[in-house]
């Protein structure tokens, strides 16, 4: 079976096990993560390095995992001549990453020796930015934020990484007609109380962020018969 679950923003990693064991997963399974393992919750780097121990994980990278990533100085040893050398443009950068929730990833990043750390960043470093996987007889496109600047002439080859993980659907964009477009990033409660703490499904695309980082709980999606599993 096929599973796919979004923005765990730091989700106790022992209640992220409760879920999968709740929807039967097991080692001849597959997950596909939609981006923002990290930030806001305590726990982001236990989910990361638990799914770098897994064959059958896959993430695929999200604005908070690329905000981290353009951070790559802090898996370095931090010394007054390194924090001197920062430019004006790379503190900026940091800061923006620590007020979106960035320092619980660090404060739990700095735990790690720097060539652990160095190594979950190589990690996110060759995450893709989405997926194409069949499942129960239909064609999924996996993203961490659906697709901005949607054309259906357009190869998907052709959107930027900004379309891939920065985008936020209305509830009437359509995507492909013959593929169905599996994303997070932003909660559905966003949408209206109505979505609140469940997945939305339209004609064309799947959001299951449930709003973890905002005090709400993950979902796992299978994608062989779209069965949803809900954290208790």
């Amino acid at each position: 079976m096929v599973y796919a679950t979004s923005d765990l923003h730091g989700y106790p990693l022992d209640e992220f096990e409760a879920l999968l064991a709740k929807a039967g997963f097991s080692e001849n399974d597959f997950c596909f993560v939609l981006g923002d393992v990290i930030d806001r919750g305590p726990d982001g780097i236990k989910l990361l390095r638990y799914m770098m121990s897994k064959p059958n994980f896959e993430l695929i990278l999200g604005n908070h995992e690329a905000m981290m990533l353009a951070c790559d100085f802090i898996c370095e040893e931090i010394t007054d001549s390194s924090v001197a050398n920062l430019s004006v443009q790379t503190m900026g950068t940091y800061s923006t990453w620590i007020s979106n929730g960035g320092q619980a990833t660090l404060d739990e990043l700095y735990t790690l020796h720097h060539k652990k750390r160095k190594y979950i960043f190589e990690f996110l470093r060759e995450a893709p930015l989405y997926e194409t996987v069949n499942a129960g007889g239909r064609d999924f496109l996996l993203t961490h934020s659906g697709l901005g600047s949607f054309e259906k002439s357009k190869k998907i080859s052709e959107y930027s990484r900004f379309d891939l993980i920065w985008n936020r659907p209305s509830l009437n964009t359509k995507y492909f007609d013959d593929i169905i477009t599996v994303f997070g990033h932003t909660p559905t409660s966003v949408y209206g109380p109505e979505y609140r703490d469940k997945a939305i499904f339209t004609d064309t695309w799947i959001n299951i962020d449930t709003g973890a980082a905002c005090g709400g709980k993950p979902m796992l999606l299978r994608l062989d018969d779209l069965k949803e599993f809900y954290a208790d």
